[in-house]
């Protein structure tokens, strides 16, 4: 059942009416349909439940601690890359032996804090983050469990943003150079090597990749095994991608299944971080409109959210439907430019966007925002971000209140030569 629907003209989420919350809460908002992040969960772990596995979910992709809680109730590991994201994890009640650490850019204060609290692993991205990672290890008198991101080098035909897995990117060791890596790590007397890690990139909808991607690696882990270096998990990271427009993705389990098959029998424990597939279409952002201005040639929508809110039309050009929470007849559309009100001229969520014609105070939604909304959002022009609400069934929680100018200033102060 699609988590978003509408009933007798108005757009519900689960059972509880968008407009309800709007007036409620306050524009803009971030719903969330707990239904859905269940249901996308649950399907990585039908899909891999004929295997060892662990289901890591990537906190970046929304990281607010009921999600969390919610996910690690089911489960869930945390995909994580920041101490930040560690400490929401551990709020949550997310185990620590089910956080996996990633990201190229680990502070030693991050590392230290995650070795104390006994994380699952490092994926580690460089031959100089390793020798940092032992050196803190030993220092602590203990052994780091990490696994070695193998940059495969192909290409995930997705956004050059989001492109992870290519020789130009940045992440991962290059495929070439990962058994001389692995070789000289297991010298290393703070380091246990248990695994390793393979990312290639973001929004994919084609499992070919993936596969392609996990063979290479299959192939570095048989060469590995001859040399003498054992390996337990192997992490194939996240990107399964969502229908934003006219996508269409693989299922989780069609995608676990693929992967599964490729696995060929070795005997690992495979590691899998969805973020957007599961959060993605579980949420949505909800902005009132303020201004209609029209001109010879273009009809603008300017709402009351703006690119601080969601970045991703800004960022990447990224295509979001747009849902009018009252609904219109479809007989007569208007191309519009949906835009907010920060001082950008990128400050937009669509353009030429065939809608309804509508008047100031109506609210609309903007579909598939769960994933990398709220988790992007910013201060920028001194704006508070959203509230975030949970719907489940027929009630609902305000899991992140709104915002206040106040807060934005707290942390600031006028130095006393100024005063």
């Amino acid at each position: 059942m699609e988590p978003f629907q509408y009933r007798e003209g108005r757009l519900y989420c689960e059972d509880v009416p968008v407009e309800r919350l709007a007036e409620e809460v306050g524009t803009p908002l971030y719903v969330y349909s707990s239904g859905e992040l269940r249901e996308r969960f649950l399907a990585y772990e039908r899909g891999l439940s004929e295997h060892p596995h662990l289901v890591c979910y990537s906190v970046k992709a929304c990281s607010n601690i009921a999600i969390l809680r919610l996910l690690g109730r089911l489960g869930a590991g945390a995909d994580i890359v920041s101490v930040g994201e560690l400490k929401r994890a551990k709020a949550a009640g997310i185990p620590m032996d089910r956080v996996v650490y990633s990201g190229v850019g680990k502070r030693p204060d991050e590392i230290r804090a995650a070795l104390e609290e006994g994380i699952l692993m490092f994926n580690c991205e460089s031959q100089q983050e390793l020798a940092a990672i032992d050196e803190i290890a030993r220092d602590m008198g203990t052994r780091a469990r990490v696994a070695i991101r193998v940059n495969p080098d192909v290409d995930p035909k997705t956004h050059p943003y989001i492109s992870t897995g290519l020789k130009k990117n940045k992440f991962g060791i290059a495929h070439d150079s990962a058994r001389r890596v692995y070789q000289w790590a297991a010298g290393l007397s703070g380091i246990d090597l248990v695994g390793i890690d393979c990312h290639i990139g973001s929004q994919l909808t084609d499992t070919a990749p993936f596969i392609e991607a996990m063979e290479r690696v299959i192939t570095l882990i048989e060469k590995l095994r001859d040399a003498g270096v054992s390996l337990r998990f192997l992490d194939m990271g996240g990107g399964l991608g969502i229908r934003y427009r006219d996508e269409t993705p693989p299922s989780a389990e069609e995608y676990c299944r693929a992967l599964t098959t490729a696995l060929k029998g070795l005997d690992l424990t495979l590691l899998v971080e969805p973020g957007r597939s599961i959060a993605g279409p579980a949420g949505i952002m909800v902005t009132r409109l303020l201004y209609v201005k029209e001109r010879q040639d273009r009809v603008f929508y300017i709402v009351d959210g703006g690119m601080n809110d969601l970045a991703r039309p800004s960022l990447y050009d990224a295509y979001h439907e747009i849902r009018p929470v009252r609904h219109h007849p479809e007989s007569t559309r208007v191309a519009a430019d949906v835009v907010g009100p920060i001082c950008e001229s990128g400050d937009f969520f669509a353009r030429e966007r065939e809608l309804p014609p509508l008047e100031p105070g109506e609210l609309l939604a903007v579909m598939s925002s769960g994933a990398y909304g709220f988790s992007m959002a910013s201060n920028y022009n001194s704006r508070p971000r959203p509230a975030e609400v949970l719907v489940d069934g027929e009630r609902y929680w305000v899991i992140r209140r709104r915002e206040q100018v106040e807060e934005l200033m707290a942390l600031e102060e006028i130095p006393g030569w100024l005063e």
